[in-house]
């Protein structure tokens, strides 16, 4: 009796948008199965492929990168795309990642959801030639999507992959991706690159402000520029912030070494001035900045603010023109 073959696995990068949910299906089609990986940091998390994964039936593994991620956005080999989203070196880094765990669980090959010329900075051919030789992985990856159009691979010259099943999409057009949405039923998929802050400007503006004055941005530091309004008051950060869900983050995110302020009996936001414990001139700001996001900020006279803890500081605002407070907005 001949033995029974061996079943084909691979681990596909599975971010749970469109591309990475098609990737996966082409893969399931020619019954391989297919588990999937899922990186977090803190610009992204897993939630978008954690449901997508649950949806299929499909397996996820789920590895945090913050650290080996924020080194490379501080340094990109290759540079950032429109804002500070380094993504040739963050591609390489997922799939290098993605390697080490295909070599520890005995996955056959990695497959991605990357679509030629789909984005004009990563996806370009000389691009997906550059990330995969960069991850070390170059021949064990597969590009399902667009396939036909790159070199064939050792493991579709081997039969572990049907070349012919595999597909030939290029560009950014969504209208082969949207035919094989009616083809698979597809009923709920996520837009593509949705979910990184480093795409988005106004993050990447924050970001790029920190890295100027923190050379080793602590976490902390990194939660603080999802939320509140930012200024820079004599190099230290006063963050306020818009809404009751901001104000009680702040107060967690709070150390020892940092200043809430609150104005007292006035509805508003909670201030924090980061690394302020003890710089008066820099308290007495804050709470100027406190007032003006508060609703006391038309009233003739500010009210009292207070320097929340143990032992309640009244500190009493100075006056700021608009200009001024725009002057130090991030």
């Amino acid at each position: 009796m001949a033995p029974f073959p061996k079943r084909v696995s691979a681990l596909g990068l599975f971010s749970g948008g469109l591309d990475s949910i098609l990737a996966a299906k082409v893969l399931i089609d020619q019954g391989v199965e297919v588990t999937g990986v899922a990186f977090i940091s803190t610009f992204f998390g897993a939630d978008q492929a954690t449901k997508a994964a649950d949806e299929m039936g499909i397996s996820l593994i789920v590895k945090d990168l913050s650290q080996s991620l924020l080194a490379i956005v501080q340094n990109p080999r290759h540079g950032y795309g429109a804002n500070m989203n380094p993504c040739i070196d963050c591609h390489a880094l997922m799939i290098k990642e993605a390697g080490k765990i295909m070599k520890a669980h005995g996955f056959d090959f990695i497959f991605t959801g990357e679509v030629l010329n789909e984005r004009p900075m990563s996806q370009t051919k000389r691009s997906l030639t550059v990330v995969a030789k960069l991850s070390g992985w170059q021949d064990f990856l597969l590009r399902p999507l667009s396939a036909k159009l790159l070199p064939e691979t050792t493991f579709e010259k081997a039969g572990l992959v049907n070349r012919e099943n595999l597909l030939d999409m290029e560009g950014r057009s969504r209208k082969r991706q949207l035919a094989l949405i009616k083809q698979y039923g597809l009923k709920e998929y996520a837009s593509p690159a949705g979910g990184c802050l480093l795409t988005d400007p106004n993050f990447s503006q924050r970001l790029r402000e920190l890295f100027f004055y923190e050379k080793n941005p602590s976490s902390k530091d990194l939660e603080l520029l999802k939320i509140g309004r930012h200024f820079r008051v004599q190099e230290k950060k006063v963050v306020i912030g818009r809404n009751e869900r901001e104000n009680d983050l702040l107060k967690k995110l709070a150390d020892r070494n940092d200043v809430l302020l609150s104005a007292e009996h006035v509805p508003g936001p909670i201030a924090l001035a980061c690394n302020s414990a003890g710089k008066e001139d820099i308290i007495t700001k804050a709470a100027t900045l406190c007032v003006r996001y508060s609703d006391a900020k038309h009233d003739t006279e500010p009210p009292e603010i207070y320097r929340m803890g143990a032992s309640p500081q009244i500190i009493i605002p100075h006056q700021l023109c608009e200009e001024e407070i725009r002057s130090l907005m991030i």
